[in-house]
């Protein structure tokens, strides 16, 4: 033993990773396993008082499973559920925010009336009394008639009535009904009935409002829980929607489809008949998107200034990028095994910067190269700006407005929670032509289209 070995700085925990950790070590367990201390969590709000409530915590547990990196998470998850979002009026909801920019678009107004209607003639489908939390429970899974707990949040269960079945084919009809499909339905419907534009199953949030409501003041403490039952919900959005201006209660999509169709007519008159069609499926992959917006991406030009192999991991680079900052990022990634240093150094590369600093085996590392590789991923290269692409300068979509308020992108800590990008992964792919993109539409610079030759 030497003091002179002994390192000044003091140890510091990682608390990002150490949640990450814990959240691996959650999913592993039952919601069986987990309901003891979900129910601990949710006393300690104050969502539940003295006496048990069993099936309620079963349920926020199951809710909150996939994505909890603590069991306060349950706990917090159920009272946002428990809420409803929405604010009092269309003037009161967050200029440029995501909410208001769909409610713009002209379809909330339409299909929060309806729910409305619905609502108040008793023909929506609603949770069963008897039995509200019935959507959280297989019956007769495995061979016998016990209820057997499900745990994923796109899965859902019933008995004879199956809330979640009555909801899904009742807005099957409404989407035939109304010529809407994919985000133009989802979103407003999601809005109007939680009061949020994202979250989990929507037949399971009503659920769980349903049965907490059904239960007593003795057992829970309506106050701290924030609950919003399902009348007063349907009160809220009616008084929302009178309240949306008269410009805004007209879908846009109609109108531009109308318009489109009707161009698309008078080009064949011109052409006396002898207009042709391509073949196939023409339907714009953007009209059936039901993820988070591009625009949350915050991807810049990059120059890679400096690259060293990782001292401690075999797999990784060390790279200082310059993307316009005061001072260069230091990013890590796992790119030994498809490249030299000397393929990458001041090489122009896109790099996706609102993610949060992240220990990668000891190096903090600030941001993720974007890469494209075959499907076997034993080929990987860089996603590449044209060669006269300013170096910070944020790479856009074309069809997406990146310059409005509703453009700017997430913040880290939203981006990192809400797990934007692994939700909008899937649908960032280079096309035939070596040209990323997102659903179909190129990465595009200044100086031009991004390639993944």
């Amino acid at each position: 033993f030497d003091v002179g070995r002994v390192v000044k700085s003091p140890s510091i925990f990682d608390m990002d990773k150490l949640r990450w950790v814990n959240s691996q070590h959650l999913k592993m367990r039952s919601v069986a396993e987990l309901v003891e201390l979900v129910d601990e969590q949710m006393r300690m709000v104050g969502i539940l008082k003295a006496g048990e409530c069993e099936d309620v915590v079963v349920a926020c547990t199951s809710l909150a499973k996939q994505m909890m990196e603590t069991t306060r998470d349950a706990a917090e998850n159920a009272q946002k559920v428990l809420g409803y979002g929405l604010p009092n009026t269309f003037d009161e909801m967050e200029e440029g925010g995501e909410a208001k920019e769909m409610v713009k678009l002209g379809n909330f107004y339409n299909i929060g009336r309806i729910i409305v209607d619905q609502a108040e003639k008793k023909a929506l489908p609603l949770p069963d009394p008897a039995d509200p939390l019935a959507a959280f429970m297989d019956v007769g899974k495995g061979g016998g008639k016990k209820a057997v707990i499900i745990e994923a949040d796109e899965q859902s269960g019933g008995g004879a009535y199956s809330f979640p079945e009555a909801y899904k084919a009742h807005m099957k009809e409404l989407a035939k009904e109304m010529g809407l499909k994919g985000k133009h339905l989802f979103h407003p419907l999601r809005l109007a009935l939680t009061g949020e534009m994202s979250g989990q199953d929507v037949t399971k949030q009503l659920a769980l409002t349903f049965a907490v409501d059904s239960k007593g003041d003795d057992v829970i403490d309506r106050e701290k829980a924030g609950i919003v039952n399902f009348e007063e919900r349907i009160v809220r959005l009616k008084a929302f929607c009178d309240s949306i201006p008269e410009e805004y209660r007209i879908s846009k999509s109609t109108t531009t489809t109308k318009s489109t169709d009707a161009n698309t007519a008078q080009q064949k008159d011109t052409q006396n008949g002898s207009a042709t069609t391509a073949s196939g499926d023409t339907t714009d992959p953007i009209s059936t998107y039901e993820g988070p917006p591009i625009t949350a991406l915050d991807i810049r030009v990059g120059r890679i200034t400096k690259v060293w192999a990782h001292p401690e991991a075999d797999k990784l680079y060390c790279e200082e990028i310059d993307i316009g900052e005061d001072s260069p990022r230091l990013i890590a990634s796992g790119l030994r095994p498809f490249m030299s240093e000397s393929e990458m150094e001041d090489r122009l590369v896109l790099v996706l910067c609102n993610l949060k600093a992240r220990k990668m085996v000891g190096i903090p590392s600030h941001g993720m190269v974007l890469c494209a590789s075959n499907a076997d991923h034993t080929t990987v290269k860089f996603v590449s700006p044209p060669v006269d692409a300013v170096v910070g300068e944020r790479v856009t979509v074309p069809g997406f407005d990146f310059e409005g308020e509703g453009g700017v992108p997430m913040k880290e800590n939203p981006m990192g929670k809400k797990k934007i990008f692994p939700k909008l992964a899937p649908f960032l792919v280079t096309d035939e032509y070596g040209v990323p993109g997102f659903l179909g539409k190129p990465f595009l610079t200044s100086a031009g289209v991004c390639t993944s030759p």
